[in-house]
């Protein structure tokens, strides 16, 4: 485990967890670090990506604010899903919920705070798990996305089932991407 800053970090590295936050500061330092087509070179030659939160945001193939009067902001588009930023509110509005999960035998225990939710979900995203009939867990082949901070428990499953999709690498001879969305990101990248 490494933390990543740079785009020499993503060297040798088979998955990546992009952790919560605030994703207008993520994408301003992904810019000044160059952080974009990195990224996405790395999805393409095989590395496995999770986007917890301000994560799951920067992931998205489209994202739309709390307000429609909010402007578009960039992301990845590596999951074919559009989020809206802090569809459960403000930081007062934080809470922790039993949440049940595709694949797993109990609830787990989600913490949402400043939360998105996923609006959209296209034909090759599965969604796992919904709050309120909202989805807030999505998967689509090496791509996992979260509405909620999973690391904020002592429960590991989740990191588990992001574990398994290492297994599904794509090739790297020709460097193509497994299960591209369907839709092209918001804006594009910067670099």
């Amino acid at each position: 485990m490494r933390e990543v800053r740079l785009p020499r970090d993503l060297a040798g590295l088979a998955g990546l967890v992009l952790p919560g936050g605030e994703s207008t500061t993520m994408v301003r330092l992904m810019d000044e670090y160059a952080l974009w087509a990195p990224l996405r070179d790395f999805h393409a030659r095989g590395g496995a990506l999770w986007g917890t939160c301000a994560g799951a945001i920067l992931l998205a193939a489209e994202v739309t604010g709390a307000s429609p009067a909010a402007p578009a902001q960039r992301s990845l588009g590596l999951i074919d899903v559009t989020v809206q930023r802090n569809a459960f509110g403000r930081q007062l509005d934080s809470f922790t919920t039993p949440l049940e999960v595709a694949g797993l035998d109990t609830p787990f225990p989600a913490v949402f705070i400043r939360a998105p939710v996923i609006t959209h979900a296209g034909p090759g995203v599965e969604v796992l798990a919904r709050h309120g009939g909202e989805a807030v867990l999505a998967r689509q082949g090496r791509v996992m996305a979260s509405s909620f901070h999973p690391e904020l428990t002592p429960d590991a499953r989740l990191h588990e089932l992001f574990l398994g999709l290492l297994e599904q690498r794509a090739p790297r001879v020709g460097g193509g991407a497994e299960s591209a969305p369907a839709r092209p990101p918001t804006l594009p990248g910067s670099a």
